[in-house]
């Protein structure tokens, strides 16, 4: 509604939100159906198919790029966020499983995933599906699950608090160097156009899908996409500050569903490690453009937070 809100009266287009939240809603209705029916197999497949998809991206174009969100730029992070969602995936089928050689299996597979993120993506993105990797085996010693899941979501904040410090220019000199060294000029440029636009507008924001067109830098390159290539700052430059509101919202109400999971506190806290991880690379990176990155990421949630047939048929 509040994307309707924002491009009434302008030459905003809601659209591409508007399929956003129906992939959501979709991956995260089909994961509580699987979940309920395959409490092991949901995590195992869903697993296999971030995978592929990850490979078949590799040398081509990610299925289900939204407009302008195709460049290498982009492309690079949105494999890198499915793999990580294939490695919580195992990581969660490890958890749940109840033979070890289930869970010997389910390991060995995540670990396969995380290091074939050196070839399809990055060290960073493999630095990612290592951290949830060693989260889903520390998960295992704990059953108090509420004080991680509160430090996911400030791990969560912190980055987004550190790229409006960036785009902002408040860092410290030497602190701001090493920061922004990783992440191009270029992107940078994009995170200050946005908070420009932002100040412009603060509360409806310039409209959906308008930042490519009053960002001097988009306009100047316009190969590197039409988006900010941060979903917190694009929020805020095309919704306003309600949008970002909103946004914080989803991300909050998923570990709140987390954190109420009948699943075990292993799976649902390795599922957290995942999708935070997925969060952390959307403040600096326009994975949720991808909608196999979203649909992912609501099927993973959706498995995490389903009740297995043990514990009822209630979804």
């Amino acid at each position: 509604m509040w994307s309707l809100v924002s491009a009434a009266g302008r030459e905003g287009r809601p659209e591409g939100v508007l399929l956003a939240v129906f992939a959501v809603t979709a991956g995260y209705a089909c994961g509580r159906i699987s979940g309920s029916l395959l409490p092991v197999g949901g995590f195992a497949v869903t697993a296999a198919g971030a995978v592929a998809v990850a490979v078949a991206s590799h040398d081509g174009e990610v299925p289900g790029a939204a407009a302008g969100a195709a460049t290498p730029m982009g492309q690079t992070g949105a494999v890198a966020a499915l793999l990580v969602l294939g490695t919580g995936a195992a990581c969660c089928a490890a958890s749940a499983a109840r033979t070890a050689g289930g869970r010997t299996a389910s390991r060995l597979f995540a670990s396969a995933v995380a290091c074939s993120a050196l070839v399809l993506a990055s060290v960073p993105a493999f630095a990612a599906c290592l951290t949830v990797l060693l989260c889903s085996l520390a998960a295992t010693r704990i059953r108090r699950r509420l004080a991680v899941l509160a430090a996911l979501a400030l791990a969560t904040g912190l980055v987004a608090g550190t790229t409006w410090a960036v785009a902002e220019d408040a860092l410290p000199s030497g602190l701001a160097a090493s920061v922004e060294a990783p992440l191009t000029e270029h992107r940078v440029a994009l995170w200050r156009d946005a908070v420009t636009l932002a100040e412009q507008e603060p509360v409806l924001g310039v409209g959906p899908a308008r930042f490519g067109r009053l960002s001097p830098t988009s306009v100047q390159a316009p190969a590197s996409g039409s988006k900010p290539h941060s979903a917190p700052l694009q929020q805020a430059a095309e919704q306003g500050v309600v949008g970002v509101a909103l946004l914080a919202a989803v991300f909050g109400w998923i570990l709140y569903g987390l954190g109420r999971s009948p699943r075990p506190a292993p799976v649902a806290l390795s599922a957290a490690a995942a999708l935070t991880a997925v969060a952390v690379l959307a403040c600096v990176g326009n994975v949720l453009s991808f909608a196999p990155v979203t649909t992912g990421a609501a099927l993973l949630a959706g498995l995490a937070t389903a009740r297995a047939p043990r514990e009822g048929h209630d979804l």
